[in-house]
């Protein structure tokens, strides 16, 4: 159909209804609620469950990393999953908070980010697994991971050589966020410097960051994501403690040196990461996980299901022609670690 034909819009005569279409879909989505997969990643002691319960302002995550420096660091990079679920004005949220305790804690770190490449991609495999049966679910439940929350140790210096690794094999397969942990730690010259030298090495080291372009986003969308990009890392300050400050009860804490306010944008940016993460891109990053990620992985899943078939078709072919026997068509199939039995 032409662009033409999509512009020639007609007026009903009468009031038909049909704009109600969308407080029926908003209906069933509430009564059903929402799924949203967050993962933690960093090292121990960056803050990580604080954060994640100062975003949400709920008690979600409570710290897998050692509790002092005389416990024994994990040998290998654990997964943790929790279940919650958060109601807001009507709204149910359904949250899995995933935590990467032992990540990068190791002197030697070699491919310690693998069980996570492991655990996302598991859990795009067992939704197409769901997807393809015969009689699947009418709601396929949900768990892949939607945001990876990538925390880059306060160091003033610029990437590890373990961030540069992860970080380009997490983005190839989930919507990566990178974080400035503490950011308190930082004076403001240092934590506006620390980000420049981020912000330069993910261009030149091609790594690629949520948001992503794309050719649906109107004007305002893409002014959008530009300016999200501009603050990328967030640097951020979390806690859930409520201090008083000049007579004003916030979320904060106190030093020595005087009190923070998680909320205040002139000390965290936290207030921007939290408003990214629910306020306006909550939806699309769990589109953006199903459409482009999760469809590179079945799209390269099915076309090795088609590979494996036409091979094993024609092996049985081949030795039935030299057996003189009728071909036989079954043939055992795997994709994404389960086994499928091509039809007849």
């Amino acid at each position: 159909m032409s662009a033409a034909a999509h512009d020639n819009h007609t007026q009903p005569k009468s009031y038909v209804g049909f704009d109600t279409i969308t407080s029926q879909i908003e209906s069933r989505l509430l009564k059903r609620g929402f799924q949203f997969n967050i993962m933690v990643v960093g090292y121990s002691g960056l803050g990580k469950s604080t954060l994640i319960n100062s975003l949400f302002s709920s008690r979600l995550a409570t710290s897998s990393g050692r509790k002092n420096t005389f416990d024994p660091i994990e040998k290998t990079c654990e997964i943790k999953a929790t279940s919650h679920s958060l109601i807001e004005n009507g709204v149910r949220l359904n949250i899995n908070v995933i935590d990467t305790p032992g990540f990068g804690d190791q002197i030697n770190n070699d491919k310690c980010w693998e069980p996570i490449v492991k655990y996302i991609k598991e859990q795009h495999s067992q939704y197409l697994r769901k997807e393809l049966t015969a009689q699947r679910e009418r709601h396929i439940p949900d768990t892949r991971v939607h945001a990876v929350l990538y925390f880059i140790q306060p160091n003033n210096k610029g990437f590890r050589s373990l961030d540069l690794v992860a970080l380009k094999k997490f983005s190839e397969i989930a919507n990566v966020i990178p974080i400035i942990p503490k950011a308190d730690s930082l004076t403001l010259n240092e934590r506006a410097a620390f980000k420049k030298v981020i912000q330069d090495e993910i261009v030149h080291h091609n790594l690629n960051i949520y948001p992503y372009d794309s050719e649906d986003y109107v004007d305002e969308e893409r002014q959008i994501n530009e300016d999200i990009k501009a603050l990328m890392p967030f640097a951020v300050v979390g806690s859930e403690r409520e201090i008083t400050i000049n007579g004003k009860t916030v979320r904060g804490r106190k030093t020595r040196w005087g009190a923070i306010d998680i909320e205040d944008v002139s000390q965290s940016e936290f207030v921007y990461l939290r408003d990214f993460l629910t306020r306006t891109h909550l939806q699309d990053l769990i589109e953006t996980t199903s459409l482009v990620h999760y469809e590179s992985f079945r799209s390269k899943q099915l076309i090795a299901l088609k590979e494996n078939a036409s091979g094993a078709r024609s092996s049985s072919h081949m030795g039935n022609a030299a057996n003189g026997t009728a071909p036989t068509v079954p043939v055992a199939l795997t994709a994404a670690g389960t086994t499928y039995q091509q039809p007849a």
